[in-house]
């Protein structure tokens, strides 16, 4: 099989997250290790990314390991970031996700615009308005309150109404966070923003990242020529039989 450079880069940076040395079965399959230092997931949780067929899975201890060989051998890949059907296996108390995880690089990369976007400091009064603006829960699952890059906004009648920078990884990935307030989405702000969040990251040779549940922000992630090559599931495993 010829190499896949954007498939061997993503993989190098889940593998920095895990906290330990850990590869990627070659073949396919389900490597699961122990890493209390795990980036994949919460302090404590279970953190399961898959990439190109080939799963990585870190679990907080060797018991929790040894309840996940047992209760996944055999599992399909594509199904371990399905929440459904890892209830069916293992006793999950709780789960952050599922997301896709793409990734584009210069080749593939489709600039977007015709959108004016400022570039700010991520620490500009006007960003932290716009975080303000909008709900918690999309204020934290944006990110961008912890982003490293300069922010890069859209503003209407003076107020910015959509903003987009990137947090700098372990394996040389930049890590969109994109926001769009409510009242201003559909109107292809969030792909101009993230346009130049992605064009900065490229210029500086990082791969450029985009996490997403489902919904609208896949949509915006394949217009600018993102491929998914995997995801990511995050769960907290209790006590009992699997939830069914």
């Amino acid at each position: 099989m010829d190499p896949d450079p954007l498939l061997d880069r993503a993989r190098h940076v889940w593998l920095r997250m895990a906290g330990v040395p850990v590869r990627f079965p070659p073949d396919g399959g389900v490597e699961v290790v122990v890493s209390a230092r795990s980036l994949l997931c919460p302090p404590g949780w279970v953190g399961i990314v898959t990439v190109g067929g080939a799963a990585v899975v870190t679990a907080p201890d060797g018991d929790t390991a040894e309840l996940i060989r047992r209760g996944l051998p055999g599992a399909p890949v594509g199904g371990l970031t399905d929440p459904d059907r890892l209830c069916a296996a293992l006793p999950v108390a709780d789960a952050l996700g599922p997301a896709s995880l793409a990734y584009t690089d210069r080749h593939r990369f489709r600039p977007a615009g015709p959108d004016r976007v400022e570039v700010l400091p991520r620490d500009h009064a006007d960003l932290t308005a716009l975080l303000t603006s909008v709900t918690a829960d999309d204020a934290e699952e944006c990110g961008l309150a912890d982003i490293t890059s300069h922010a890069f906004v859209v503003r209407r009648e003076n107020q910015v109404v959509a903003a987009a920078g990137y947090r700098r990884w372990p394996g040389e990935a930049a890590h969109l966070c994109v926001l769009t307030r409510p009242d201003q989405r559909g109107r292809g702000l969030a792909r101009a923003v993230a346009s130049r969040a992605v064009a900065d990251g490229l210029t500086r040779r990082l791969l450029p990242q985009w996490r997403a549940r489902p919904g609208p922000s896949p949509r915006v992630a394949r217009a600018l020529g993102f491929r998914v090559l995997g995801g990511q599931l995050s769960v907290r495993l209790g006590c009992g039989r699997p939830l069914l």
